[in-house]
């Protein structure tokens, strides 16, 4: 019989050990905020904004596979509460870069979640 390897950390738990460990990972000038999926115990809902002149907002939704893996997911991106086009080469490489920030710290919590 196989074990299943599911995520079993409670979800506020998860997310203050994000709140901790994501600036780390991230540009120091960027700020984020983390928060439970209220529809999902096995997802955060992460949202970044960027320094600089541009202000932009990057929310993610971050789910876990299972105790180690996560799926990055961009949900919206704006400038000024107005959703922008996230295609354009300078939006793609910021988004990229930005998810692996958040993979880097779901890695670097794995001593959390995967108990």
């Amino acid at each position: 019989m196989a074990k299943i390897d599911e995520l079993r950390t409670n979800p506020e738990q998860l997310a203050e050990a994000w709140r901790n460990t994501l600036p780390r990972t991230m540009n120091s000038s960027d700020r984020c905020e983390v928060f439970p999926d209220e529809a999902d115990a096995k997802a955060l809902r992460v949202t970044i904004h960027s320094a600089g002149h541009q202000a932009y907002t990057f929310d993610f939704k971050v789910t876990y596979v299972d105790s180690r893996e996560v799926l990055v997911e961009l949900v919206d991106v704006e400038k000024d509460q107005v959703a922008v086009d996230e295609r354009t080469d300078m939006m793609q490489q910021l988004i990229l870069d930005y998810k692996r920030h958040l993979h880097e710290c779901a890695q670097a919590l794995q001593q959390l979640t995967h108990a």
